[in-house]
């Protein structure tokens, strides 16, 4: 088995919290179950995608809250909250409000840009401002000096029997340092560093400096670092599809392989105006996909993932990959569960 200096920190997993619309409950329980599941394995972190207008999870933050009163050790995350949807005061009140619920594990991941198929939403998203909308970076500097403490206005004191605050509360001191930007060019992550947030790289960048996936995640980590306050300690966190096979059946394994297949072509150049690269997906036993990750140029500058399951599995699909993450993978990694 491949071995690194560096063994392999922190586990987490992502799910898009996939439902039925006809019984969305059984989705949302499923991600709830899941998150329970991830905890009793000793993973570090369970991520939460974010969908609007679609049949996955629209409101991570509500989800989280639940998931906070169902486990007491587990990190919860959000990878990630397009901004584009939000207002940066009313999110950064539920952020601390769910941090305080939780103990202090929310890891709110967050990024920029038009919300998708804007021309058709914008007239319910924003009918008299559409046009006016800032999408860009100063929507996360906002939130960030929200969630950090800065005034959110000029007046403080009592008014009668009530009694106002200058600042968002509940207000939870460790929150500011667990922001995350989710961000796919080098722009974002100098941004990122800049501003001292983490950083997470998922599963798809864009192709600026080469057409090599791994190496675009590389220049994207060493950019976010080299801007950051941190330095080399700087918190990054890379996100791929990975899908282990040890204890699946034959029929599992043929359908994993299928799924991965179906999306490889799109792996091959980049795609689209934006020139997105999309990383293959990693299918296999504990140690082929050991053996593949310290090969990948970006893997071998981490020490925590956030590795995302595939999006149209099954309930006990996923209970076999997270079983195998935290049984096989991890440990291959050097990896060691929470207790």
């Amino acid at each position: 088995m491949p071995q690194t200096s560096e063994p392999l920190r922190k586990l987490g997993f992502l799910t898009i919290g996939l439902f039925d619309g006809e019984d969305p409950r059984r989705g949302h329980e499923s991600t709830l179950e899941l998150i329970e599941l991830g905890e009793r394995l000793g993973f570090d972190s369970a991520w939460v995608r974010h969908r609007h207008l679609q049949y996955g999870i629209s409101s991570p933050v509500a989800v989280l809250a639940a998931a906070s009163q169902r486990t007491r050790r587990i990190e919860l995350g959000t990878a990630v909250i397009p901004l584009g949807w939000e207002n940066p005061l009313r999110l950064a009140e539920d952020l601390a409000t769910v941090d305080v619920l939780s103990g202090g594990r929310l890891n709110p991941g967050v990024s920029v840009g038009p919300p998708m198929r804007y021309d058709e939403v914008k007239d319910a998203l924003y009918p008299d401002t559409s046009e006016l909308e800032d999408f860009g970076y100063e929507r996360v500097r906002r939130l960030l000096g929200f969630v950090r403490g800065e005034p959110a206005t000029d007046f403080s004191g009592v008014e009668g029997f009530e009694v106002f605050s200058d600042r968002v509360q509940p207000h939870s001191p460790g929150l500011g340092r667990r922001m995350w930007y989710g961000g796919a060019s080098l722009r974002s992550a100098r941004w990122a560093g800049e501003h001292g947030m983490n950083f997470l790289t998922s599963s798809v960048v864009k192709a600026e400096e080469s057409e090599d996936f791994a190496d675009i995640q590389l220049s994207h980590i060493r950019a976010f670092r080299d801007r950051h306050p941190d330095g080399d300690r700087a918190r990054v966190s890379q996100g791929l599809v990975v899908i282990p096979t040890d204890s699946a059946s034959p029929e599992q394994r043929a359908r994993y392989r299928e799924y991965a297949l179906k999306r490889t072509p799109r792996t091959a150049a980049p795609q689209g105006p934006a020139r997105m690269m999309f990383a293959p997906d990693l299918v296999g036993t504990s140690e082929e996909l050991a053996e593949r990750l310290y090969a990948h140029a970006a893997f071998c500058e981490v020490d925590e993932v956030a590795f995302a399951l595939p999006f149209t599995f099954g309930h006990a699909d996923y209970v076999q990959i997270l079983t195998d993450l935290a049984t096989g993978l991890g440990p291959a990694l050097g990896w060691r569960p929470a207790p």
